[in-house]
């Protein structure tokens, strides 16, 4: 696979069978985690997880998935770095380069962050979200989980809602969508939080673009609604996130107004706009789509490591 050595900072490089292959490869690590409960494909490997900003599934998923592969995680605790004595985030990757892992996992809130350091950094990068730039590696496991509940990556009517302009989420989904045939993307959100231009255009010509600032107009077409929440520490000014806070809410009495309920998901943490009474209904896989990062970042470590 093309990934064998190298980084992975953005789902744009990547092909369909790239992105196949790291399902099937995640397939097949389930299977084995079942019947053996831990690997040791990675064993003497180091990762090394370098989160300069918050962080609970994509930390904690991407260290499970190093230790059920067999190998050993050091984990860069910024609270207590030289970064408080003014150290620049490019000379801290630095130095962790220089102590050998095997492979560095890195958030960073500047956009394109990643981009611009893997050239100077010997170990392969994965980026685990760059302020409102890409996660890739969400999208991937967001895949490999429609992948699982529908079979198909293509001709898919999917409902990306919320935040789209400072949310990483909706831009890498956006674009691994635009990679699979007969796609169908339905954004939905207010003007202030319209998907931003350089996303419309990437997908302009691969998958059919429908925006809309109403959920209920559309829910009944979709196959799948991805719900993300507003990002409060990225918008400009508070005052948007007052006026915004509640514009979009999922909750069961929405849902049992409709006749067809689409599959639900969200990249998490969520707050008000998807109410815990969504819990209950089959559609929900949030949960399951968090659990499923464990398997594909699994996947994603073995074949950057070419296990």
């Amino acid at each position: 696979m093309a990934l064998c050595g190298s980084d992975l900072v953005s789902i744009i490089p990547l092909s369909t069978r790239d992105i196949m292959g790291l399902i099937e490869d995640a397939e097949e690590l389930r299977r084995a985690l079942r019947v053996y409960g831990s690997l040791s494909l990675a064993r003497g490997r180091i990762m090394a997880t370098v989160f300069l900003e918050p962080s609970t599934r994509t930390k904690l998923s991407f260290t499970f998935a190093m230790k059920r592969l067999g190998g050993d995680v050091v984990d860069f605790d910024a609270s207590r770095s030289s970064l408080l004595k003014g150290e620049t985030d490019r000379d801290t990757l630095r130095i962790i380069d220089g102590y050998g892992p095997d492979i560095i996992v890195l958030r960073q809130s500047k956009p394109g962050f990643p981009m611009e350091i893997k050239d100077e950094i010997e170990a392969p990068i994965i980026n685990a979200g760059d302020g409102w730039n890409e996660h890739p590696t969400q999208a991937l496991l967001d895949a490999y989980t429609i992948w699982r509940r529908l079979g198909r990556l293509s001709d898919l009517r999917v409902g990306i809602m919320g935040d789209l302009r400072y949310g990483r989420t909706p831009s890498s989904l956006s674009y691994l969508l635009a990679k699979f045939p007969g796609n169908t993307i339905y954004y939905i959100a207010p003007p202030e939080l319209s998907v931003r231009p350089e996303i419309r255009e990437k997908v302009a010509g691969k998958a059919e673009i429908i925006e809309t600032e109403s959920l209920e107009d559309v829910i009944e077409e979709l196959d799948i609604l991805y719900v993300t929440r507003l990002q409060k520490e990225r918008l400009p000014d508070p005052s948007i996130y007052e006026r915004l806070k509640g514009i979009y809410r999922v909750d069961a009495a929405l849902l049992r107004r409709h006749r067809h309920i689409p599959l639900i998901m969200h990249p998490l943490p969520r707050t008000w706009e998807l109410d815990p009474s969504v819990d209950e209904f089959p559609q929900a896989i949030y949960f399951e789509q968090a659990r499923n990062g464990l398997y594909m970042r699994m996947s994603i470590v073995k074949n950057i490591l070419c296990l």
